[in-house]
This record gives structure tokens, C-alpha cells and sequence, in this order.
């Protein structure tokens, strides 16, 4: 399948990027003229997927997140959130509701149910001590 178009960005594992990373990814998004419902789902995909990097991933350190979305033929956004933090140990027991690791933080542990739930396709790659990569895939629908 060939790309139309593709972006890449990378900013500081800090809670104020999240809102950066939703509009960046609404911007560029725009482009297949999403319905609001579509593009609201597609930004909190990407604000739980980067809130576990920063959150999980770095544990409130700094590092750097990744960020690649690319536009393909079928009208389809292929998103890839990425950080190289500390991995995650059992990405299984990870993706199931209410799951979390952090109890202390009155975290939902909702956040790979909802990307699952918002998106059409979520694929996590994850070492221990090497980091994650979030992979998501949405169709944009035409009237």
C-alpha cells in the first residue's frame, strides 16, 4: 500500500506535550477531512498512547517520544507512537481493562482499551529496557 504523505516529530517525554501531539496529529489528519467524530477519536488515541510513554514508559523522567503518522492510499492513517523507555514486561496482561501498574497514580488503566475501542487496528512491540512502539490504524470513511 502506498504512502501519500507522512510526518514524523519527536518532543520531550513532558505531560505538556500531550496536547501537543493531539493537535499535531489533528493537523495533519485534517488533510483526509475526517468527520469530528473521527478526529476526536484519533486524538485520544494518541493522548493514551503518549501519556503511557511519559507516565509508564519514562516514569516521569526525561526521554524523547516519537511520533510517525502517514497518510496511505486507502484513505487509511497509520500512526506509530515510540519511546525508549523502560518496555513493558507483559504487553498481554498490559492491553486488558483496568489493568495497571501504577495503582498510586489513580491511573484507569483504560488506556490500550480505549485506543482498541477508538481505533480500527493496535499493534504493541515492547522489550524490557529498550521501549514500546504503539502502532494504530483508522480509516477515514467517505460520505
Amino acid at each position: 500500500m502506498g504512502i501519500k504523505n507522512e510526518m514524523k516529530i519527536e518532543f520531550m517525554s513532558k505531560s505538556q506535550n500531550e496536547a501537543f501531539a493531539r493537535i499535531v496529529i489533528a493537523a495533519f489528519v485534517s488533510q483526509l477531512d475526517p468527520t469530528i467524530e473521527e478526529l476526536a477519536d484519533i486524538k485520544t488515541a494518541v493522548s493514551e498512547a503518549v501519556t503511557n510513554s511519559i507516565i509508564h514508559g519514562y516514569e516521569g523522567k526525561n526521554g524523547y517520544i516519537k511520533m510517525i503518522a502517514r497518510l496511505l492510499d486507502d484513505d487509511t492513517v497509520e500512526i506509530e507512537v515510540i519511546d525508549e523507555g523502560k518496555g513493558i514486561e507483559d504487553v498481554a496482561q498490559a492491553r486488558k481493562p483496568l489493568f495497571t501498574t501504577k495503582p498510586e497514580l489513580e491511573r484507569s488503566g483504560m488506556g490500550f482499551t480505549i485506543m482498541e475501542t477508538f481505533m480500527d487496528s493496535l499493534d504493541v512491540y515492547s522489550e524490557l529496557g529498550k521501549g514500546t512502539k504503539v502502532v494504530m490504524t483508522k480509516r477515514i470513511r467517505r460520505s
